[in-house]
């Protein structure tokens, strides 16, 4: 599948980078700078236009303060969990609910349900911070992705895949605290998705489900095993392959190379 300009990268964990043909930068789960998955080379972001936050654990927002004071971007998010960052010095806020879409710069965002927890770990407080969710994101080129956030598998992701069609779908897999690969498998049946993309796996040792253990159980579908650090700017979609380490034209290394340097 050509994405058409849209430059996809994993930062290990949940955390992704998206970069827009228009010139944006889109962090989905703000976990960069503390994330032992993220490469070295990549903890040091030049720019950062939007977040989308899909819950308050720490895994998933840990930076997204410090990240708010450096470059100060649009933060998406459930409105508690908004409203909190936005005490923390957030300026640009465009919180949303569920089953709300809104237009955040050159991309159309529609936040979906997630079955999980949702606490604010401040200090000595835990704050009750909103809902876990998810996120569908449409680009102006017509894609559309989905990040489910950390979710146990539900039978409405069956209402995403008919309202919204994601192309591209982002799942957790690593079991324990989230789905693992038998249930991320029955997500499939349910989202009918051309490429998945596992995430939440192998960070911490409690996370067990592994990409290998997912491909074995949804054979007829493209599983796309990223790297951390390594840009997708195009996923090939051949049928019951095994997991893809996404570089081919993705200029990955490249860019590594150019981070390093800088």
């Amino acid at each position: 599948m050509n994405l058409n300009g849209v430059q996809l990268t994993w930062l290990g964990h949940a955390t992704f980078r998206i970069d827009t043909p228009g010139g944006r930068t889109i962090i989905i789960d703000p976990w960069i700078m503390n994330n032992p998955a993220c490469p070295p080379f990549e903890k040091k972001l030049k720019h950062v236009d939007v977040l989308l936050c899909t819950h308050g654990h720490g895994d998933h927002i840990g930076d997204a303060v410090e990240i708010i004071k450096q470059h100060n971007p649009q933060v998406v998010g459930i409105p508690e969990l908004c409203g909190w960052l936005e005490k923390k010095g957030a300026k640009q806020i465009a919180m949303m609910n569920k089953g709300g879409t809104q237009k955040v710069g050159d991309i159309k965002v529609t936040m979906v349900h997630a079955d999980h927890s949702c606490g604010i770990q401040d200090g000595d407080q835990l704050i009750y911070g909103g809902e876990a969710c998810g996120y569908v994101v449409e680009f102006e080129n017509g894609l559309k992705i989905y990040h489910a956030g950390d979710t146990n598998v539900f039978g409405d992701m069956a209402i995403i895949r008919e309202l919204y069609a994601p192309e591209i779908v982002m799942l957790p897999i690593g079991d324990h605290f989230t789905m693992g690969p038998r249930e991320a498998a029955y997500a499939c049946k349910l989202l009918k998705p051309k490429a998945v993309i596992p995430m939440h796996f192998g960070t911490f040792p409690v996370l067990t489900g592994t990409p290998s253990d997912f491909q074995k159980l949804v054979p007829g579908v493209e599983v796309v095993t990223m790297t951390p650090g390594v840009t997708a700017g195009q996923l090939v979609t051949t049928g019951a392959e095994l997991p893809t380490a996404v570089r081919g034209e993705t200029r990955g290394r490249r860019q590594a190379q150019e981070r390093k340097q800088a």
